[in-house]
């Protein structure tokens, strides 16, 4: 694993997870446990599950391998204080540009890292996703518009301004070439909650110059303490990306809602 907490080699993505070989296959097997990590809350969700980890996949017999039907594979292998998991992508479709191929491994970075906290910070917690989508990034730059361009390493703690209006504090989760993953200790009652934010690559189609995006996932907050959190991320979407769809809200209930 690199200092940035993801590794990388041609074809595939890595990740160590401070859990156990069961802990995770359970975790790729289960749908309700799937739908804690993979993507967010949104129409449609159950139908990508069953469409990507159980339509024509094949399991291992001992359970260290799935192969899903379009070739990609997930590679279990216990380590000392985990597991390994590692991402294999199938081979390229020649029907596939490299734009789409850039951004569905984008996408699987991002849903590994929360498959990670997921099963570190809240294995049996539902989550509360809040997710913005922009086919632009916001003038300087989206770290730096959020105010979250000079944190430490991935593994540090730190204090930010976001510029949502909130003071937040955790431990920078991960970082990549085109990804920062904060956890953020306000964003749940317990565990803290996850902040990724995520300038996607350029697309000929729709966003030449680049994408925006930022997913969030908190946990156990009633409706009022997510309905701030989420005004705010409104409210600079509007400054910042006023061309972007509004947010795609998730769960709003949680134990204590008022």
């Amino acid at each position: 694993m690199t200092e940035s907490g993801v590794a990388t080699e041609p074809g595939s993505l890595s990740v160590h997870i401070n859990a156990d070989a069961r802990q995770v296959w359970t975790m790729l097997r289960e749908p309700r446990r799937i739908a804690q990590w993979h993507g967010w809350d949104m129409a449609g969700l159950d139908e990508e599950i069953r469409e990507i980890y159980f339509s024509d996949a094949t399991e291992a017999e001992d359970h260290k391998r799935l192969t899903m039907g379009d070739s990609d594979a997930f590679i279990l292998e216990p380590v000392g204080d985990g597991v390994r998991l590692t991402l294999q992508r199938g081979p390229e479709s020649g029907e596939q540009s490299d734009e789409w191929w850039e951004d569905v491994t984008e996408g699987w970075l991002t849903f590994l890292q929360q498959l990670r906290f997921a099963l570190e910070r809240h294995p049996n917690d539902p989550r509360q996703t809040t997710y913005l989508g922009a086919d632009s990034i916001p003038s300087g730059g989206l770290l730096s518009s959020l105010g979250l361009d000079n944190l430490p390493t991935a593994g540090e703690t730190y204090s930010a301004s976001l510029a949502t209006g909130e003071e937040i504090s955790g431990k920078v989760w991960f970082r990549s070439d085109r990804q920062l993953g904060l956890t953020v200790d306000s964003y749940a009652d317990r565990g803290g909650g996850l902040l990724i934010v995520a300038e996607t690559p350029s697309h000929p189609e729709g966003r030449p110059e680049g994408g925006s995006q930022v997913l969030i996932s908190c946990y156990g907050l009633g409706a009022r303490r997510l309905a701030e959190i989420r005004d705010g991320w409104e409210a600079w979407r509007n400054n910042a990306l006023p061309g972007a769809d509004p947010l795609v809200l998730g769960s709003t209930a949680g134990p204590g809602s008022d």
